[in-house]
């Protein structure tokens, strides 16, 4: 079981565990809620306590941060390509085609929390710090624990960024942006999004990377997290990516699946504070839209100028 502790300093004499966890531990109250319930949860100086003691200088705090086995994903074996692991953090550069959460509509679907329980062994369920469409390629961060998932989606959208390579069809204008359209349910469907005045915030910036006479390479940033949000407001702006077959264009022998890539990950690690940064190449089904070299793709992606807000 993974855990931490924490060394008490003259500064926190008299200070209660609560406080302790809350502002030095950064615990949830649901999370201490559960470590309330373990036999080992919440130690001070190796002996389970109450929240409401107070410490002296130079006590030991320690608090379990890893998850107990829950059995709600079974465990599944396929060959993972793994980018960073260390013992609470595993990020991955998933193919396209494979979905990263189970669906209701068809439970016994293999998906990737399926490979990645497995991979982990089996006893753990993880934790998908965000969701890529089943379609789209590249890095994908999943915590260990519960307690990780929570620290890193305090992060999200400031200290935890993410970059999209897409493809859109024709020629983008302007090259570069700020889309801030709302995002709600279509009308009539239960899946579908579209761009609604009810609907919730979205705001995706956008810069051209290169073109060709039928497509725009894009460096694409969601500033917030809606579902579909980069195929919804790229659709909206009239340059549907390529091969969406929901907002654009369904062509599977041009590419079999939205032509979207998570590209770039960096990361504010929450216990160690290590700045993580990882990049994932762009897939061959997508590279060949475009007609350009790895390289070339990654120096032309290192900047992003704003323009106007749509």
């Amino acid at each position: 079981m993974r855990v931490l502790t924490y060394a008490a300093t003259p500064a926190d004499e008299g200070r209660t565990v609560l406080s302790i966890l809350r502002r030095e531990l950064a615990c949830s109250s649901s999370h201490i809620s559960r470590l309330k319930r373990r036999e080992a949860g919440i130690l001070l100086n190796g002996t389970r306590c109450y929240v409401t003691a107070r410490v002296t200088a130079g006590d030991v705090l320690a608090a379990e941060i890893g998850d107990q086995p829950d059995g709600h994903i079974v465990p599944m074996a396929c060959s993972l390509d793994v980018r960073y692991e260390d013992d609470d953090l595993l990020i991955l550069d998933k193919p396209a085609g494979i979905a990263v959460h189970q669906s209701t509509r068809d439970p016994e679907e293999f998906t990737l929390e399926n490979a990645v329980c497995h991979y982990l062994g089996g006893r753990i369920s993880p934790h998908p710090i965000s969701r890529l469409d089943r379609g789209t390629s590249g890095l994908i961060a999943f915590a260990k624990s519960g307690y990780i998932h929570e620290r890193l989606r305090r992060q999200m959208h400031s200290a935890y960024a993410r970059t999209y390579l897409g493809i859109a069809c024709g020629c983008v204008i302007p090259p570069c942006g700020v889309i801030d359209l709302p995002i709600g349910m279509a009308e009539g469907s239960t899946y579908q999004r579209a761009i609604r005045g009810g609907g919730q915030s979205a705001h995706t910036e956008y810069e051209t990377i290169a073109a060709n006479e039928r497509f725009t390479l894009l460096r694409l940033i969601p500033r917030t997290g809606r579902t579909h949000q980069l195929r919804v407001h790229m659709a909206a702006v009239g340059f549907p990516l390529a091969g969406d077959w929901l907002y654009g264009a369904e062509d599977r022998e041009l590419i079999a699946r939205p032509a979207l890539h998570s590209y770039e990950l960096a990361l504010t690690h929450p216990i160690s504070g290590e700045h993580i940064h990882l990049t994932a190449d762009l897939p061959e089904d997508m590279r060949r839209l475009i007609d350009l070299p790895t390289e070339r793709i990654t120096e032309l992606s290192k900047t992003i100028p704003k323009g106007d807000t749509i």
